[in-house]
Order: structure tokens, then C-alpha cells, then sequence
């Protein structure tokens, strides 16, 4: 076992990086570099993708909550107080597999699905700590 002393530290050239053509930003400026956050994101197929009607319901489903993960870290990045999430009424597998992601995640303050002049039930308002 190392001791603090005798530990090793390595380090990465990350100038290699950029001559390869990678894009390399500093760490201080990342706000700079992300997209514009969403107050609110509709996970209709529909509305993500144009070519749905071959994909099976847990193909549709990974896309809906590869969106809605995107959009929730962009939204927990830019310290948004809340935002919305569309999901729809049906039967309720989309928003019971979201009300599940978000009891885990602990940037979330708390969440509700109640009816909203605009969306009726099915959308839910994600509240940030």
C-alpha cells in the first residue's frame, strides 16, 4: 500500500487532444459550452424522432428517457429552480418509470403530476434542491 507521499500522480497531455481535432474546453467555462436549458421537454415519440412506427414500446421508451436525461442534467447544469416534463396520459409506463428516476436523484427537491391547464395529467413539474 502507497503512502500521500509515495503515490504517483499521473497526468494527460490534453494538447494531443486538440492537434487530433478533439474539441477541448476549460473546465471553468463549461456553462459556455453546454446547450441552452429547456423549461419544458415533450417526450411524445413523435416529437423526438420521425421514424417510430417499426420501433418496439422498449425501444420508444429508451429514447423518451435518453431525452429526458439529457434535458434534466442540462437543467440541474444551469441551476434551473424547476422544469416540466410532457409524457402524456396513456397508461402511465412513461411517467411511473420517470416518478421512479427521479425518487433516485438527488438534485431533485421534490415532483409533482397534477392537472395543469395546459398539459391536463400528463406532465410532470420537476422542483430542483
Amino acid at each position: 500500500m502507497l503512502t500521500p507521499e509515495e503515490a504517483v500522480v499521473e497526468t494527460f497531455d490534453i494538447s494531443k487532444l486538440s492537434a487530433a481535432g478533439f474539441k477541448v474546453y476549460d473546465a471553468k467555462k463549461i456553462k459556455e459550452n453546454l446547450p441552452a436549458p429547456r423549461t419544458v421537454i415533450d417526450l411524445h415519440i413523435e416529437k423526438l424522432t420521425n421514424s417510430y412506427l417499426h420501433l418496439s414500446n422498449t425501444e420508444i421508451m429508451g429514447i423518451q428517457l435518453s431525452e429526458f436525461d439529457k434535458w434534466f442534467d442540462l437543467a440541474v447544469a444551469h441551476k434551473l429552480p424547476s422544469f416540466i416534463v410532457i409524457h402524456g396520459v396513456g397508461e402511465g409506463v412513461l411517467r411511473d418509470e420517470l416518478h421512479n428516476i427521479l425518487k433516485t436523484k438527488r438534485e431533485v427537491k421534490h415532483f409533482i403530476n397534477q392537472y395543469d391547464t395546459r398539459f391536463g395529467y400528463g406532465a410532470t413539474e420537476i422542483f430542483f434542491k
